[in-house]
């Protein structure tokens, strides 16, 4: 079998009308520059979203869909497609559609000039398309987590994301962990980078979480990932083969 060099990851939940134009957009930017499957997890929908994805399969055969059989969250939806995946890195794209899949090219570009220990490539949305109200809340969120975790990371929150999929798999798991992908790829001792991708208004359906939402999880979650940090122990590791013989 020959596996692919990137697995798209996408979480979803109630995104009909998003996730099947998503997964087109998606294939369409990536076909005949790098082998590639993409994996749309429903986090238990309960509009037409899975039939839509069905839809998309017929279209798409580098389309894999997989179901929760109950919604568990946005983290536990991108762990459940990264395990499933077959490739050796992944992107990641929020499936509301915000997210352009035109910024896929530019983080493996930049994954091409970058040093091996730079594991994951951020996106950071400069110009931002939401409501005034969720960008405040954001701009306040990565303000005080930047200053708690000393990240280096603008924008946490941006669903569009590269990184090895091995070394994701290797951070600690937790609900909401993947706000913090950057700091814990720090931990982990690799190093991160945030490229300046783009942002794009909501086409459709409505937004899951609120700034109250947020703030609720954010303090417990902002404690524990500090703690981590404060304890960590580890460091990344390279191994060096053997030279071979003096011809």
């Amino acid at each position: 079998m020959n596996f692919p060099e990137l697995s798209v990851v996408v979480p979803a939940f109630n995104e009909a009308g998003n996730a099947g134009r998503l997964v087109d957009e998606i294939a369409g930017v990536l076909h005949g520059r790098i082998a590639f499957e993409i994996i749309v997890v429903d986090d238990g929908s309960q509009d037409g979203t899975l039939v839509e994805l069905q839809a998309a399969q017929a279209r798409h055969p580098e389309l894999r869909v997989l179901e929760h059989l109950r919604q568990s969250g946005q983290s536990t939806a991108l762990r459940s497609g990264i395990r499933a995946a077959r490739g050796a890195w992944i992107a990641t794209l929020d499936g509301d559609g915000q997210n352009d899949p035109a910024d896929i090219p530019r983080l493996l570009a930049e994954r091409g000039k970058a040093p091996a220990d730079v594991k994951c490539f951020a996106g950071w949305r400069t110009t931002r398309c939401d409501v005034a109200s969720k960008r405040i809340g954001s701009q306040v969120a990565n303000a005080v987590r930047s200053r708690l975790l000393r990240d280096a990371t603008p924008d946490t929150g941006c669903g569009l994301k590269l990184f090895e999929r091995a070394a994701f798999l290797d951070l600690p798991w937790f609900d909401h962990m993947h706000r913090y992908i950057p700091a814990l790829m720090q931990r982990a001792g690799w190093r991160t980078l945030s490229v300046p991708v783009n942002h794009r208004p909501r086409a459709a359906g409505a937004s899951k979480y609120t700034n109250l939402g947020r703030l609720l999880v954010a303090f417990a979650d902002l404690q524990g990932v500090a703690w981590l940090i404060r304890r960590n122990q580890r460091t990344a590791v390279r191994e060096h083969p053997a030279e071979g013989p003096t011809p």
